[in-house]
């Protein structure tokens, strides 16, 4: 499921499972809601080993952004496979949440060529 990587402070890194979709996104969702309630105001989305990713799961994402937005936090997704890229940038997603190439870009902050057109 998923898997907290980093917690210090403010930030929490969590991995999220190689498939997020109707079956579990919701407890996907409502676990970063606990660390956002907890404290989070910056929680990077590890994606490196999303394989599967459908609407729920790209709905939970967007809800959580919104979350952290009214908390004056900051969501980050990171490592998204060069497809859901795709899918980001073709659904327009990346103007309301760009995708960083890395957790440590994330973690850094620096969005420039997070969603560079591959191809």
């Amino acid at each position: 499921m998923l898997r907290v990587l980093v917690r210090h402070a403010d930030t929490t890194v969590v991995r999220l499972p190689s498939e997020v979709d109707y079956e579990n996104a919701d407890v996907v969702g409502a676990r970063c809601e606990a660390l956002i309630r907890e404290g989070c105001r910056t929680l990077v989305l590890d994606a490196s080993d999303v394989q599967y990713l459908d609407s729920s799961g790209i709905s939970m994402i967007i809800t959580l952004s919104r979350l952290l937005d009214d908390h004056a936090g900051a969501l980050r997704l990171a490592a998204l496979s060069d497809n859901y890229r795709q899918v980001w940038r073709l659904l327009g997603l990346d103007s309301l949440l760009p995708v960083f190439p890395t957790v440590n870009a994330a973690l850094d902050g620096r969005v420039t060529g997070a969603c560079a057109d591959t191809s």
